[in-house]
């Protein structure tokens, strides 16, 4: 199967859950018409979508794992096949870092000045009744031991226990150690989880393709139960989630002009095509000639253009820890979950760490991987992004338009502004 028709395949599918969202919504809605039998749907539907998100949420501890050891092990060999790399991943980590903080800052800000309305929120919740917050609210360490529970007594106890950030500790401490290695035993490593990885990927493959299924009883549910309210509080999820995006994307014109020394305009002109084929894409991938064109409209030497770029695509996800953490955090208020400084803090970290050496993967794929590791770290429970992968189309598009803008400008900062000649 060809790129261009797996990506058509992967929109239709996307499609075709948002349709499943909104009909298992409306129905849930209109159930209140359905008599006697109405609580029998309720539960089937619970049941339905409820078996869909264990399958979802049986992938998410080994995905952790395997996707940060590959990711660190092919991060530092790329870092090391010369200069304009490492400064590459420099750059990488550096803008990564600090969208997770935004993100934790932003988000609740967001969520001060633009409230759901009371209403609104009292039914989603009664909608998600079923959801327990406490078990999960419970696994997240207060300020006072949370320097504390950083490093594991028992990596496994750790997993088993749903605790993501001591995980992602270890899991990068294990990962930094394997890329000290040489030979082999390095290679074995690598391979060996790469294979976990792929497999792991594979099973997620098959359970997103029951989405429309799992989503439609899970929105059924919910529509049950929280009426016409579920409408509102999604549309209020996108636009926020979106509008964290929007900032994080204007911040890398910022980052062109003072590091990158472009003009506004020249830079903004430039990256005209690429953002257009951003947008109508959903794919960095597809965007990548584009961004090689406005590279060179931009005089990035191509010698740096040629590495910068396709390790931009491969490993650089600007908006990803943003908007992550932003996701967590908006699920926290849905449920009404109280974060305190530490569950804050533990998403950051996660946020961040998980995303500097993230992979390529398509939208779902991503959400689930990137998502309910930093809401498991901040005790927040994962139930509800089975119902927001379904509207992620829409975020989606904002993720990628300002990838796609942050990969140019880094690969800018990281020429310091040199100019090819001519």
């Amino acid at each position: 199967m060809t790129s261009s028709s797996s990506d058509r395949k992967a929109r239709r599918a996307t499609w075709l859950v948002l349709g499943s969202l909104l009909g298992g919504l409306l129905l849930g809605v209109m159930s209140n018409q359905a008599g006697t039998i109405r609580e029998t749907l309720i539960t089937i539907a619970s049941t339905v979508g409820g078996l869909w998100l264990d399958g979802l949420k049986m992938t998410v501890i080994p995905l952790i794992i395997a996707l940060l050891i590959t990711g660190v092990v092919s991060g530092a060999d790329q870092a090391k096949a010369g200069r304009i790399a490492a400064r590459s991943v420099m750059w990488f980590v550096i803008v990564l870092t600090t969208s997770a903080a935004v993100g934790a800052l932003l988000m609740p800000a967001l969520l001060e000045a633009f409230p759901l309305p009371a209403s609104a929120t009292e039914a989603l919740r009664a909608g998600l009744a079923s959801v327990d917050s406490s078990a999960t609210a419970a696994s997240v360490p207060t300020v006072q031991d949370w320097l504390r529970s950083l490093i594991p007594t028992n990596a496994i106890a750790a997993a088993a226990e749903d605790k993501v950030l001591a995980l992602v500790v270890f899991t990068s401490i294990f990962a930094f150690a394997v890329i000290q290695i040489e030979g082999e035993g390095r290679r074995s490593i690598a391979a060996f989880f790469k294979g976990i990885q792929d497999a792991m990927l594979v099973v997620v493959g098959w359970v997103l393709s029951l989405a429309p299924i799992g989503v439609f009883g899970l929105a059924f549910a919910v529509g049950a139960g929280a009426g016409g309210a579920a409408f509102s509080a999604l549309l209020h999820y996108v636009v926020l989630v979106s509008l964290v995006g929007v900032l994080i994307t204007l911040a890398a014109y910022v980052v062109a002009v003072i590091f990158g020394r472009w003009k506004l305009g020249d830079f903004a002109r430039a990256m005209i095509p690429p953002q257009a084929v951003a947008i109508s894409t959903q794919s960095s991938l597809a965007s990548l000639p584009a961004m090689l064109e406005a590279s060179i409209n931009l005089r990035v030497p191509p010698r740096n253009a040629d590495v910068t770029l396709p390790l931009a695509v491969a490993l650089f996800r600007a908006t990803g820890p943003a908007m992550n953490v932003s996701v967590a955090i908006y699920v926290a208020y849905m449920m009404g979950v109280e974060l305190h400084p530490g569950n804050l803090i533990a998403g950051f970290a996660v946020a961040a760490v998980a995303s500097y050496w993230a992979v390529s993967l398509p939208g779902a794929l991503s959400f689930v991987t990137s998502i309910a590791p930093i809401a498991l770290a901040m005790g927040v429970p994962i139930e509800p992004l089975a119902l927001l992968i379904a509207v992620e189309v829409l975020p989606d598009i904002t993720r990628t338009l300002g990838n796609v803008t942050w990969d140019v400008a880094v690969t800018g900062a990281a020429s310091k502004g040199e100019r090819a000649e001519g």
